[in-house]
């Protein structure tokens, strides 16, 4: 680190996919930053993918749509893998390679450009580390959600690329951040988000609660996947269930020696 070769990885198959890296080469000129790669299917599938052509390449950035059952206008970033089942793509308790510090940076880059390119009828969101491919290299997905029409929404393609850009063009690792892993709470990381958007911290994976119960090659896998030094997990403790799951939470943290903080504890 810091990265210097990006690929931006999308399908032809995706709309939003094309969408996002239609509207990026208009940057690549001034930046140079990125090559694209655009797959003849689904990205989420491992074997799809040339791993060769990727593994050439010091970060890949996959654009993608998003569905989701609420239909809800969304911009969001996650780190790919399976806590558990791969049901879309990679395999079974395995994620990829993220980078916390580059998650947070994309991350407020999209929420800063929404604002200002005025697509407040778009929520910015975190999600949960899920779906495939899982690759050996440092990655991360950025998707427009949940229909077709925001798939092919210009603004929203633009305001993606224009995040993407700027991340690759203006990262500097912050010595001043902390990296945590995150676990609890729902898919949309609502406590994780204002945590990565407004506080100190940055968040690679995040290991939801309903892949709950907890287990020790879980966090393994999620520390041993965060490309920086973990200073701590942080705990959305009323996303955590019952009593019972908070407690065995805690007994993996201290059997692995890792120190946690809850949400609520860190300054935002």
């Amino acid at each position: 680190m810091p990265y210097k070769k990006f690929l931006i990885v999308a399908s032809k198959l995706d709309k939003a996919g094309i969408n996002i890296t239609t509207q990026m080469s208009q940057f690549n000129g001034s930046s140079g930053g990125f090559k694209f790669y655009l797959v003849d299917k689904e990205i989420i599938y491992t074997e799809n993918l040339d791993l060769e052509k990727i593994n050439s390449y010091d970060f890949i950035i996959f654009a993608s749509k998003h569905k989701s059952e609420s239909k809800e206008k969304t911009l969001s970033v996650h780190a790919p893998g399976n806590w558990r089942l791969a049901e879309f793509g990679g395999e079974k308790n395995k994620v990829s390679r993220s980078s916390s510090l580059f998650i947070k940076n994309i991350f407020e880059k999209l929420n800063e450009n929404a604002e200002k390119f005025h697509l407040r009828d778009y929520k910015v969101t975190m999600e949960a580390t899920h779906h495939g491919p899982l690759i050996d290299k440092p990655c991360l997905f950025i998707e427009i959600g949940s229909t077709e029409t925001e798939w092919t929404d210009r603004v929203a393609g633009f305001v993606v690329a224009k995040a993407i850009d700027e991340a690759i063009n203006g990262f500097k690792e912050n010595p001043y951040n902390e990296v945590a892993i995150a676990i609890g709470g729902p898919h949309y990381c609502p406590s994780f988000n204002k945590i990565q958007l407004k506080s100190n911290v940055a968040i690679s994976h995040v290991i939801p609660q309903y892949t709950f119960p907890l287990t020790e090659e879980m966090i393994t896998e999620a520390v041993k996947k965060t490309e920086e030094e973990l200073d701590f997990a942080v705990l959305d403790w009323k996303g955590l269930g019952n009593s019972w799951q908070r407690q065995r939470v805690i007994e993996i943290l201290g059997k692995l020696y890792i120190n946690y903080r809850r949400t609520s504890d860190i300054i935002k």
